[in-house]
């Protein structure tokens, strides 16, 4: 009988060394190689994770809706249960502080706080329902960092008036802005309105394959929709929402609250196709059009204007994950001239029968470490070196047998070197205050569902069991060096 436990003590030492052994020849990074006050973090979001889509009085989302729609979700799944978080949260927090992270980024789902929108009663399940959430992460000394919007919004907004491609929605999204500034605010020191405006413009009234699912040809085939006109409507309302938003944060709650205010973007990196001017300057389109998303607007009027330059960013957050060629088809020919609309190019990540980098498991995300200095020094030199936060950075498994989940170290290598590209460039001066790995659970993955994982903890969605993968052991051991420093950290005089 005694054999058994010293059986597995020593499977344990023999995965050990060889975890060792498997990192010992990677990019070699410190946590001391950044700023004493750069904080690390995971990062999830409310649809993804939560779950209880109909507890605690929640209305529908339009994501809840659209789920639940024959043939838009790849493996015919919904996120009804997703890691059921709305329930585990305690334990997910758990997860975190075991890692040793300084930050989690979570998102509040509107639809919990506000079921009715401006129409009905703030909802106190749901508000109480995130407070425990942000004092449970406080008492762990993790700092909470907020999305306000991650694609998510009551159906009721969508049927009523048509969500973003009405001004209405301003209203709307300043109230829900302000319940929550009021309701979180004296705990929560970074706010983030929206997460990726550009992909839910993109997918939702460009290509029609995220909610509302507009879209007019050749952009889509969807049954409504105008893909030339739309994306630009509601961008303009979102823009506006977000200065709207801001205006509310500044005027009433950030001198007593003392919290930063910003934005994410989804921000891949772009290389030219061919080393030609067309392609050079495809490129150039390429990073106006998807990171800046807001050419070609309807005319604001002197009010909006005002509003805007008032509601500028504290920070800017982004989520990078890939890098992509990118071939011109304004000045040449191209067999698919719409992957990014009026940009006029085609998005690829081979040439010549190689890929620029390792394939994951997610569509056109390729493993390119040196586009991380690309997209951080692009932000820096075209936003007057604003704070960032990369907001999001992960590695894409396909879903498969748990053995091959959990020894994922090719998620540990796509970190080691992502991580090791972006400490050069805080050291050339980029203002990066802050890294998040995409995600802390394997979840809901949008239009994939559970077929692809990005998780540093692997969950059975049968079972909702959370066994963390070797990533997770990796980034513990890396954070682990953060113990030393954490007095230093609280006195530090680098300015956050």
């Amino acid at each position: 009988m005694r054999s058994q436990p010293c059986s597995i003590l020593l499977r344990l030492l023999l995965i050990h060394g060889l975890f060792l052994r498997l990192t010992s020849s990677r990019t070699t990074v410190h946590r001391g190689q950044f700023p004493p006050s750069f904080l690390f973090g995971t990062a999830t979001s409310s649809f993804q994770i939560e779950g209880g889509y109909l507890q605690g009085n929640k209305s529908l989302s339009n994501w809840d809706v659209f789920s639940h729609m024959p043939g838009k979700i790849e493996d015919g799944s919904n996120a009804d249960v997703a890691d059921d978080h709305y329930n585990l949260f305690l334990e997910d927090i758990e997860l975190m502080h075991s890692l040793g992270v300084d930050a989690y980024r979570f998102s509040i789902a509107w639809s919990r706080v506000l079921p009715q929108g401006r129409f009905g009663e703030v909802n106190s399940e749901g508000i109480e329902f995130y407070n425990n959430i942000i004092d449970a992460l406080l008492v762990r000394d993790i700092k909470p960092f907020v999305t306000l919007n991650h694609y998510d919004l009551p159906q009721l907004l969508e049927d009523r008036y048509g969500s973003w491609l009405s001004s209405e929605i301003q209203l709307d999204f300043g109230y829900f802005a302000q319940v929550c500034f009021e309701a979180f605010g004296d705990r929560v020191t970074y706010w983030s309105i929206f997460n990726e405006p550009n992909v839910l413009i993109y997918h939702g009234y460009l290509l029609g394959t995220y909610p509302p699912g507009r879209c007019s040809y050749p952009f889509g085939n969807c049954s409504y929709g105008d893909s030339a006109l739309e994306p630009y409507i509601a961008t303009h309302n979102l823009v506006l929402s977000h200065a709207t938003a801001a205006e509310i944060y500044r005027k009433y709650y950030q001198e007593k609250q003392g919290g930063m205010i910003g934005i994410v973007i989804s921000a891949p990196w772009f290389e030219p196709y061919d080393d030609t001017p067309a392609d050079r300057l495809a490129v150039q389109r390429s990073l106006a059009f998807y990171f800046a998303c807001i050419s070609r607007l309807p005319t604001y009027s002197a009010e909006e204007r005002k509003k805007l330059l008032e509601g500028k960013l504290d920070f800017i957050g982004v989520n990078h994950y890939t890098t992509l060629y990118v071939k011109d088809c304004m000045f040449s020919s191209c067999a698919s001239p719409y992957s990014l609309g009026d940009a006029f190019v085609y998005l690829t990540g081979e040439k010549d029968g190689a890929y620029i980098g390792e394939r994951t498991a997610m569509p056109l995300f390729f493993v390119v470490p040196r586009g991380m200095e690309g997209i951080v020094t692009y932000v820096k030199e075209r936003y007057n070196n604003t704070p960032m936060f990369i907001t999001e950075n992960g590695y894409a498994q396909p879903a498969g047998a748990i053995k091959d989940s959990l020894n994922d170290t090719k998620r540990i290598e796509y970190h080691e070197n992502y991580l090791a590209v972006l400490s050069e460039v805080v050291r050339k001066g980029a203002d990066v205050r802050g890294y998040f790995i995409w995600s802390l659970l394997d979840n809901f993955e949008w239009l994939h569902g559970y077929l692809i994982r990005f998780g540093l903890h692997y969950v059975d969605f049968q079972t909702l069991k959370r066994t963390p993968k070797w990533s997770a052991t990796w980034y513990t051991e890396f954070l682990s060096e953060d113990n030393k420093i954490r007095a230093i950290r609280k006195t530090s005089t680098y300015k956050m």
